[in-house]
């Protein structure tokens, strides 16, 4: 029977203060990876505090302001031949709009920004101007700020429903503090390929840090690795470890929505690729009218329970999964997976896993959720995997 092990006198570690874990089951997941992979160091923090600061001051420095679309003049200034401005009503100074509020300006008037970008400041500012005072006149609301400068950030209908950027860091703050160690969530450790034992002891440098923040978003990443829970055994008898996580990620200019997504997972590597994951749930808010209301109301409470919550119910489910057995020969499996969708080829694939990875043919739903999450791995194109993962998923939902 699975068992909560918290205790390190219940689970046999590595050496170091490692442990041994199976990443050949469950889930990857790339999301983390990618936004460690592209932010520059300006736009890495060593602690939610220090994040915390940066998108607060900013906020600080900027304001709100709501004005018809055809009363934006465009002009491209002498002493900065290679930059637009923009002057605004009741404003005698001109304001630079950055790189994201400009590809706004371009949608507004159905202008390609793309090609706006290679296109002479003066010319774009003629076919931008063109298009502000020819298209259909309406209420745009813009976010201004003065830091060094002022700039326009961004360029948003009037019912779009900002949260701010420090709301969010601030959330997760109360639970996670500096996300250095001072609380059980940090910043993750790093899996050896070589021995498969995961560290969760890495100090947070501008490389290993999963804190980011640009002029158009924040993103966060947090995992609580110093607390291995223990779901059930492996074939080799060790224990089935995994530990929990989360990323949360949200824009105030309009690039993306606000959202939080949580999960198990039993590793993650240097590149921040996340490695058996299981349970994985998202919430998604846009910026409409009542975000604020809504992640006030939903996300934020949301986060703060899974970040308290006890891991028993994801126990029992994969102990409940491990447990239930739906086929005992041959012909059963082949049904069992062909009554759920599964073609003829990914049926004999899916056995083939189990076969591969555990030595003998699948009897239970958790042995079936691991073999379609392993064929998932394999398949080269993200939405077929996600179609298998989403069928893997559900199997495990069926008897909770």
């Amino acid at each position: 029977m699975a068992s909560l092990a918290q205790a390190p006198a219940q689970i046999s570690h590595a050496p170091s203060g490692a442990y041994h874990v199976d990443v050949s089951r469950g889930t990857s997941n790339t999301r983390v990876s990618s936004e460690w992979f592209s932010r520059p160091d300006d736009e890495r923090f060593l602690s939610l505090g220090d994040l915390y600061v940066s998108v607060r001051t900013r906020a600080e420095q900027s304001h709100t302001r709501i004005i018809e679309s055809r009363a934006i003049k465009v002009e491209a200034r002498r002493d900065e031949p290679e930059r637009l401005a923009l002057i605004l009503p009741d404003n005698d100074m001109p304001v630079a709009p950055t790189n994201w509020s400009f590809g706004q300006l371009c949608s507004l008037v159905g202008a390609p920004a793309s090609y706006m970008r290679e296109l002479p400041a003066p010319l774009a500012g003629i076919n931008l101007q063109y298009g502000l005072q020819n298209h259909r006149n309406e209420h745009v609301k813009l976010l201004q700020t003065n830091m060094g400068r002022t700039e326009l950030r961004s360029v948003t209908s009037e019912s779009y429903g900002r949260v701010w950027d420090h709301r969010l860091i601030e959330a997760i703050m109360r639970f996670a503090g500096n996300g250095t160690g001072d609380t059980r969530w940090k910043v993750p450790g790093v899996l050896d390929w070589r021995t498969m034992n995961y560290n969760p002891h890495v100090d947070v440098t501008k490389e290993t840090t999963t804190f980011y923040a640009s002029d158009r978003d924040v993103f966060v990443f947090l995992v609580d690795d110093t607390h291995p829970i223990e779901a059930g055994k492996l074939p080799n008898g060790e224990p089935d470890l995994f530990f929990r996580g989360f990323y949360a990620w949200n824009s105030e200019v309009g690039a993306k929505t606000l959202g939080i997504a949580t999960f198990y997972l039993r590793a993650v590597c240097a590149n921040r690729i996340l490695w058996g994951v299981e349970n994985f749930e998202e919430i998604k808010i846009r910026h409409s009218k009542f975000a604020a209301g809504r992640f006030a109301h939903q996300a934020e409470p949301a986060l703060a329970h899974y970040a308290d919550a006890s891991p028993r119910t994801f126990i029992d489910g994969i102990r409940t999964a491990r447990e239930r057995i739906v086929a005992r020969k041959d012909e059963d499996r082949v049904d069992f997976l062909r009554r759920r969708g599964f073609s003829k080829s990914d049926t004999s694939k899916v056995i083939e896993a189990v076969l591969a990875e555990e030595g003998r043919p699948p009897e239970s739903v958790f042995d079936f959720v691991n073999g379609i999450t392993a064929l998932a791995r394999a398949r080269p194109h993200q939405d077929a995997r996600i179609d298998l993962e989403s069928k893997a998923r559900g199997l495990l939902e069926q008897i909770h």
